[in-house]
């Protein structure tokens, strides 16, 4: 996988500020602390166990980054979501202000496996920790604007994590659309194109794929190596500028490659704040994992 962090998955019930264990050494290079939050049960003493997690891990290293996944918000109405990511939220900063630490800085999500929330909201975890993001996302508006693309996405092609996008808003449909054709792109070639045991994502050569949509608009993918992809959204008479978007591409993906020095076809992530490990704490029985499971 392009971005290379590493995942500590503490389970709800374990003190890891207990003696036993060396807080400086699990937060000092942390780069963001997860805190996941079970939305259907009662999360009073979830949020009790956030605020002390928050405040000593602050203590300990004040540039981490706090994230709160409000988890298996599915079984919950549209009104219910947004009424307890409010309640949440006023309760976890009514008691950081009640102790002079209004200099943190926490951020909420509502998540789910059931759609793409958990993948959105870890790819705005990780842009975080992307020192090189807003190049990114200077690059990725610039190939928009020149090549007529309505919403581009940087995929990490095995994570389904987006790690830049253009700057205009993120629509969620436009999101699960561009997603969604990884993952069709990777099943058709798998039976069509290069085996069952290989992707479509094996080899530096650019490869490309394109969905027309009933709307009248083009999905494009294009392989910026084996793991990373362009995937955009595009009106179908911009599409036909193809000469044109093609040599804005390559364009585009020798800016990349610049931008993260490729050494022996892999990305020298050396520098990149991801590799600093991200804390994942769970508050309860529940916890994102690879497979994308509960657990």
């Amino acid at each position: 996988s392009f971005i290379d962090f590493h995942i500590w998955d503490f389970p709800g019930q374990l003190d890891f500020f207990d003696p036993t264990f060396d807080s400086d050494m699990i937060f000092g290079r942390c780069g963001a602390l997860v805190f996941v939050i079970d939305s259907q049960d009662d999360y009073l003493e979830a949020l009790q166990r956030l605020y002390i997690t928050v405040t000593r891990a602050h203590k300990v290293n004040p540039n981490i980054s706090f994230e709160v996944f409000i988890h298996k918000v599915d079984g919950l109405s549209d009104d219910h979501k947004i009424e307890t990511q409010r309640d949440i939220h006023q309760r976890i900063t009514d008691e950081l202000a009640d102790a002079e630490l209004d200099n943190i800085h926490l951020s909420f999500y509502l998540t789910s496996i059931y759609d793409h929330s958990i993948y959105e909201a870890f790819s705005k975890v990780i842009q975080k920790l992307i020192p090189q993001l807003p190049t990114l996302e200077n690059l990725l508006n610039i190939l928009c604007s020149n090549c007529g693309i309505e919403k581009a996405f940087l995929f990490d092609v095995l994570s389904k994590i987006y790690i830049a996008t253009d700057s205009s808003p993120v629509d969620m449909q436009s999101y699960e659309l561009c997603s969604d054709m990884i993952d069709v792109v990777l099943d058709v070639s798998s039976i069509y194109g290069y085996g069952a045991a290989q992707s479509m994502f094996v080899s530096s050569l650019p490869r490309h794929s394109i969905i027309k949509l009933n709307s009248g608009m083009v999905l494009y993918l294009r392989e910026v190596n084996r793991h990373l992809a362009l995937v955009c959204l595009l009106r179908e008479d911009n599409y036909e500028k193809k000469g044109l978007i093609d040599y804005n591409f390559r364009c585009f993906r020798e800016a990349i490659l610049d931008v993260f020095e490729v050494r022996r076809g892999k990305f020298d992530l050396t520098e990149v704040a991801s590799q600093e490990p991200a804390l994942v704490a769970g508050a309860g029985a529940v916890a994102w994992n690879g497979n994308g499971g509960r657990r």
